[in-house]
């Protein structure tokens, strides 16, 4: 169901048909990195958090941890991690393919600066088989970011 939302909210932007259905699970980054032929750094993982009353996406590379002083720093509070269960509800995406596209209205999404490093990434989109490959820029117009934050610490 999330992959055809998602689907369908990509053709706004002419680009549906580039959706990666894969045949095996791309439900970790390391599972899609190996579907995918690439580095897990260069999967997209969106993460989920609670942020207050509201949930939040972050997107990240796929090789990074959340830095927890670096996203206190950026949204003055502790991460939050949401369950699979309230990713499901409040985002609109089930873990294994939570994605910054068709989430559900109130959801904010950011970018973590260690993404500029790479000229495309793969985010998921909205299933544990499926991925698009996204400049920089067609990341930030289709997911619809608020902004560019630094919460996560560099390992690739």
């Amino acid at each position: 169901m999330s992959l055809e939302k998602v689907k369908e909210y990509f053709k706004a932007y002419g680009i549906e048909d580039r959706i990666i259905e894969l045949s095996e699970s791309s439900a970790t980054v390391e599972l899609a990195a190996h579907a995918l032929h690439t580095e897990p750094c260069r999967i997209a993982k969106t993460l989920s958090f609670m942020l207050g009353d509201s949930p939040i996406l972050v997107v990240t590379a796929g090789d990074v941890k959340i830095d927890n002083a670096k996203y206190r720093h950026a949204f003055g509070a502790k991460a939050k991690m949401l369950t699979a269960d309230q990713a499901a509800e409040l985002i609109e995406h089930a873990v294994g393919g939570v994605c910054p596209f068709a989430v559900n209205d109130g959801v904010a999404v950011y970018l973590d600066e260690l993404l500029n490093k790479y000229e495309t990434v793969f985010p998921a989109c909205g299933s544990s088989n499926s991925a698009i490959e996204l400049t920089i820029p067609e990341l930030e117009k289709c997911s619809g970011y608020e902004k560019w934050v630094d919460v996560t610490k560099a390992s690739c």
